[in-house]
């Protein structure tokens, strides 16, 4: 049963556990964080918390999967639809970026930990990287040709990326321009309004559930 009302944001319980270790795996760090302190930080007994998650990695599992599953179900949209090559990479760069900015912890950071080498977390890697060729080859589809060489077409999917360190280092850039970036990096020359807009116009078609501000 809870102890008190609740002091987490999340409409259930289960949301409130993932925000409570979003903030506690990002700040104070994966391995230093307990089950425990995390029950705590709910306000609920650990047994309750056990009912929702029966480990920490499922819970890491978790909000994981929050990082990956819908960019990589829109990427997939975008990757059939007719529109042209440039304004497919700015669409799907725009709306990755603007999700990975908008999260309320920052759980990008979470890549980088060592525990996700395990085969426990093998699905996620399998995912991301799903995610990486969506990017590559939208990527090699839209560069001149004589700038997709020594793999420069990996480089928009680590572009959009950079948002999480950025946000580690307390620092911001706007989704508007790295989806800029990713094209300028492929030596794409057309006028970025255009191509802004119509990537625009495409995430509405998908009803891409994160907001994208106008600059």
């Amino acid at each position: 049963p809870r102890r008190t009302s609740p002091i987490r944001e999340g409409k259930t319980t289960r949301d409130e556990i993932l925000d409570a270790s979003a903030e506690l795996f990002t700040t104070d760090g994966f391995a230093a964080t307990t089950t425990r302190r995390i029950a705590e930080s709910v306000g609920v007994q650990q047994a309750s918390l056990y009912y929702h998650f029966k480990t920490k990695d499922d819970i890491l599992d978790a909000l994981l999967a929050m990082t990956i599953d819908q960019p990589l179900h829109y990427a997939g949209l975008i990757a059939d639809r007719p529109e042209p090559p440039v304004v497919r990479l700015y669409a799907l760069a725009l709306a990755d970026a603007a999700q990975l900015a908008a999260s309320r912890w920052n759980l990008g950071a979470l890549y980088l930990l060592p525990d996700l080498r395990a085969d426990r977390f093998a699905l996620f890697r399998g995912k991301r990287d799903q995610l990486r060729m969506h990017y590559q080859d939208l990527a090699a589809a839209a560069g001149r040709a004589d700038m997709i060489r020594d793999g420069v077409e990996r480089l928009p999917f680590r572009l959009v990326e950079s948002v999480i360190m950025l946000r580690a280092d307390g620092d911001s850039i706007s989704p508007e321009a790295l989806a800029d970036a990713t094209l300028r990096v492929l030596g794409v020359t057309e006028d970025a309004q255009l191509v802004e807009g119509a990537a625009r116009a495409l995430l509405r078609q998908l009803d891409w559930p994160v907001a994208v501000p106008k600059r």
